[in-house]
């Protein structure tokens, strides 16, 4: 089934709508840059832990913090000084041999957590210092790698090296799981339960599927709790391929892929309908990557299909107050 996402106001309820979105990396970051204008709704987003490339990978590796990008993300997403934020906290340094190549929000994320003992009390603090509406957690607290099984056998370690590969081509991956590093075993951050158990909707993604949506649910209890709740939860489907993850997938494959990983169904799928231009679609296809069409359906999961396309920069994403527009047509629908 497909159909057109109703939007309407929100309207004024006893307590504010809670939000739950798992995911990571830039696809979370457009979806709560677009949620945190909605009226009258508390968002927890819970961010992947498993990055391991550039300045975070370099934190990880040298300090053993937990890598700290993708939380930043989430926390500029939710500031209202989004815009000033990130031109300060995203500046990479280029002097100093040691620090080159850092950002400064990733050093004074880093700094916090050190300092207050704990990662979750310096995200707690950056989001202080930002006037954050909303909860940010690690989905947890635990350090694991990334590993990717591909079809030949062959297995990647590390989310960066899942996310760039090498050469023109590569077997497709056939499964992922996590390996701890200092422990025997990798559990969920606690207060993310809390938060998935207060929640009347759940959204998933957008974002690179084997690298910042399913490493999620991967970790012991995460699936788990997803399958015992009753709320409505959504997928917010990718608007572009990406190369050795989601080769020639349509819209179906990825709910199916990601449906696998949950152990359950879906509620429904949002889609986006409207395809860039020959010439950006053309520049995407040189990096092997192709627009995400819709495909067959056979009415298990419900798609929302709209037109969420953002192309500033000639860069491909969905455009955060469109999609928080369909979102809010959901909830008005589901709750009222």
């Amino acid at each position: 089934m497909v159909k057109t996402a109703t939007k309407k106001k929100s309207k004024a309820t006893n307590k504010p709508i809670h939000i739950v979105t798992i995911g990571g990396g830039s696809g979370q970051f457009a979806l709560l840059s677009g949620l945190r204008k909605l009226p009258d709704i508390h968002i927890s987003a819970v961010v992947s832990m498993m990055d391991s490339g550039g300045s975070t990978g370099r934190l990880r590796d040298e300090l053993g913090t937990l890598p700290p990008g993708d939380i930043l993300k989430c926390v500029l997403a939710l500031s209202p000084h989004q815009e000033m934020a990130r031109s300060v906290f995203q500046k990479r340094f280029k002097k100093d041999r040691r620090l080159k190549g850092h950002n400064a929000g990733n050093m004074l994320l880093t700094m916090l957590s050190r300092y207050t003992g704990s990662f979750p009390a310096g995200v707690q603090a950056l989001a202080e210092i930002l006037d954050v509406q909303g909860e940010i957690l690690p989905v947890t607290i635990d350090r694991a790698t990334l590993v990717a099984e591909l079809t030949d056998g062959s297995r990647i370690f590390g989310e960066s090296a899942i996310d760039m590969p090498r050469g023109h081509q590569r077997e497709t991956i056939r499964d992922v799981y996590l390996v701890p590093h200092h422990s025997d075993a990798i559990t969920v951050y606690p207060p993310v339960l809390k938060a998935i158990d207060k929640a009347d909707i759940v959204i998933l993604g957008p974002g690179d599927l084997f690298t910042s949506i399913i490493p999620n649910l991967l970790v012991p209890g995460l699936k788990e709790k997803l399958a015992s709740i009753s709320v409505p939860i959504y997928q917010v489907v990718n608007i572009m391929t990406k190369f050795g993850e989601t080769n020639h997938f349509q819209a179906c494959d990825f709910i199916a892929t990601l449906e696998s990983f949950t152990g359950r169904r879906l509620t429904g799928a949002i889609v986006n309908n409207r395809r860039p231009d020959d010439r950006l679609l053309n520049l995407y296809h040189k990096q092997k990557s192709d627009f995400v069409d819709i495909g067959f359906n056979d009415d298990r999961c419900p798609l929302i299909v709209e037109d969420l396309l953002e192309t500033s920069g000639d860069i491909i994403r969905h455009d955060p107050t469109k999609l928080a527009g369909v979102i809010e047509g959901i909830i008005e629908s589901a709750l009222t």
